[in-house]
């Protein structure tokens, strides 16, 4: 699945705040100003103090050594699991290799123990001006690109403001009320935004990487090279086997290495990637010992592949670990900058010939759930008729919007599980019609003769896989479907420009979104974006609005409030057909690693917690 999305959780693991004598931390808006703070959290208190030594789901004496060779199951802006071409992962242009990210800091990281929290790396504290609307970060002194050349302010101001003019859509659009980034003097930066911006957008925009001004003064921003930026993060890249592999290296003289919240991370000394164009490929390396760990996106796999002989020996781990507790939500674009595609009813109709029953059976082996909401497994999934506070979003759009935002949340209905509920095509052909699409030679056809057709673009065969029976169902109402599946390369070059019917995508949020975390996938702002995530082209005043109320809320409450309104307008759009979602992360990994349990809430970078564990490699003939 390709996920071109922000890359705030991972950088969560960046470093952490030095034990400076700062007072202790507080909701954002009840934190003081015109003092140092060590970090900040959007609601509640901070769990961590200002003399802390480490974060507690961290092994303090982890060992440093070892490859750790994986597939990510995530990965954020342009870069891509399958392939790549560029090593600039800022810019929507091109291919970029997961992790990149490993090799920046950022002024600040969030603690995934915490829903919400964020704490000081390269800046020590931010000191927050009367009016709530400047942030003064005290830079550390210490701290060093890779090359050894210190970082500055002028480091800081320059990305900001590079991000801001060209910056991947998910960079740039958070910035959108940025007045200013100034460097006061070297180790001191001032940004400034207009007043419109909510409390989260500074926690967001906080924890963007930085890198190196030096580099992008040499080397044009939009290019796609493979020539990696200098960053001052705790790994930097080291092979490169174009389009095939990289490793990133562990930095031994990085500066922040002792931060309280770089203890018991970062602990393998080299981090490597390898690229594969599908998931069998993929699966017969990591049976072979080429890939270490891998989490499975695969049912079938899951349930029938894990049967090698290395597995047997109980030299191979499978095992599941909860998921983290926070929204998520995997669903089907249906892209309205098509014509044919903006009647909710032509929508819908798709979303009724989607037999989840079945595939839950015949092709998942049991393993996932139907999505229903847009902020699955949360507290923000809209439940039943709207509360009263709901309504007083809602009812200044009655009208201009459907009707169904106002009764209980839109759900998608159980089929039958027969693979063709007759039921269910017959409620999806009635709904065509209404929407002025009739039969003719066999395929549905508007009043200019036009065929209703629909391709499903996809970048992964097990998505064929899945979307074939549905395909078939569409055919059997009409509709002249297809799936198509084309490189990694393509798949981003269509999605960027929006080139294509249908897509899905999966999406992450923090367990305290903020409005710039949904700004890129649903307001209209991002409609016309080239790279945005806004799939569909959703383009409503309404959504708009609720998207505004999520920014204002100042507390969990109101952004509850706010989070259920725009999941119950989403849903009755119908602008995305939900797919389904698991309750666990399903991982796999050869027995040579140790790591700390439980799992944090909020995070699963593994290749940031664990650890090589040479005694039990030995165990297992690995090294």
């Amino acid at each position: 699945m390709s996920s071109r999305l922000p890359r705030r959780d991972f950088l969560a693991l960046g470093a952490a705040a030095a034990a400076a004598p700062f007072i202790p931390g507080r909701a954002f808006a009840a934190s003081p100003t015109g003092t140092g703070l060590h970090g900040l959290s959007a609601f509640g208190d901070l769990k961590y103090g200002p003399d802390f030594t480490h974060f507690d789901f961290v092994n303090v004496d982890a060992p440093k050594g070892g490859t750790f060779n994986f597939s990510p199951n995530y990965w954020y802006f342009n870069q891509s699991p399958l392939t790549f071409n560029t090593l600039n992962t800022f810019v929507a242009r091109g291919d970029a290799p997961p992790r990149m990210e490993l090799c920046y800091d950022s002024l600040m990281v969030r603690a995934i123990d915490e829903p919400d929290a964020i704490y000081g790396l390269l800046a020590k504290s931010v000191t927050i001006s009367d009016d709530r609307n400047s942030f003064d970060f005290a830079l550390r002194p210490e701290a060093r690109f890779n090359d050894g050349t210190p970082f500055t302010a002028d480091d800081a101001v320059f990305a900001f403001d590079l991000f801001k003019k060209d910056g991947h859509p998910n960079l740039l659009l958070p910035l959108s009320h940025l007045k200013e980034a100034k460097a006061l003097d070297p180790h001191t930066l001032r940004l400034t935004f207009n007043g419109k911006q909510s409390d989260r957008t500074f926690l967001d925009i906080a924890t963007y990487a930085i890198p190196a001004k030096a580099f992008f003064e040499a080397h044009p921003f939009d290019a796609s090279e493979l020539k990696a930026p200098l960053g001052s993060g705790p790994y930097k890249v080291g092979r490169v086997f174009p389009g095939q592999a990289i490793e990133y290296e562990r930095v031994a003289e990085y500066w922040g290495r002792d931060l309280p919240v770089n203890r018991g991370l970062y602990n393998f000394d080299r981090i490597r990637i390898e690229f594969y164009q599908d998931r069998q490929a993929a699966f017969e390396a990591f049976k072979k010992g080429d890939i270490r760990f891998r989490q499975e996106a695969t049912a079938r796999i899951w349930a029938t592949g894990y049967d090698f002989p290395t597995f047997t020996a109980g030299k191979v781990i499978k095992r599941e670990f909860p998921s983290e507790k926070r929204p998520s939500m995997q669903a089907l674009a249906l892209n309205q900058r098509r014509a044919r595609f903006r009647d909710p009813r032509v929508r819908q109709a798709v979303a009724l010939c989607f037999d989840f029953e079945w595939t839950k059976r015949n092709l998942f082996y049991g393993s996932y759930e139907r999505s229903q909401s847009t902020f699955e497994k949360s507290a923000y999934k809209a439940e039943g008729l709207p509360s009263p506070a709901e309504l007083v979003l809602l009812e200044p759009f009655r009208g201009r919007i459907p009707d169904e935002t106002f009764g209980a949340a839109v759900l998608q209905p159980p089929s039958d599980g027969s693979g063709r509920d007759r039921k269910l095509l017959g409620r999806a052909s009635k709904l065509l019609a209404d929407a002025g699409w009739a039969r003719k030679d066999g395929k549905l056809r508007n009043k200019k003769g036009e065929a209703l057709t629909l391709e499903m673009l996809v970048d992964d065969d097990s998505f064929v896989r899945v979307y074939s029976p549905w395909v078939e169902n569409m055919r059997a109402i009409g509709i002249d479907a297809s799936v198509r599946m084309v490189d990694s390369t393509q798949y981003q070059a269509r999605q960027t420009s929006f080139d294509y019917d249908a897509i899905s995508a999966a999406a992450g949020f923090s367990a305290t979104p903020s409005r710039d975390e949904i700004d890129g996938l649903f307001h209209s702002r991002s409609a016309t974006m080239q790279g945005s995530t806004n799939l569909p082209g959703t383009a409503d005043p309404a959504v708009d609005a609720l998207i505004d109320a999520v920014g204002a809320a100042k507390d969990r409450e109101s952004l509850t409030v706010a989070m259920r309104a725009l999941d119950r307008l989403l849903r009755a759009r119908q602008d995305w057909i939900p797919n389904w979602f698991s309750a666990n992360h399903r991982a796999a990994f050869w027995d040579m690693f140790g790591y700390k349990e439980p799992k944090p809430d909020f995070g699963f970078p593994v290749e940031a917690m664990w650890w090589f564990d040479k005694d039990k490699a030995a165990r297992i003939g690995k090294t």
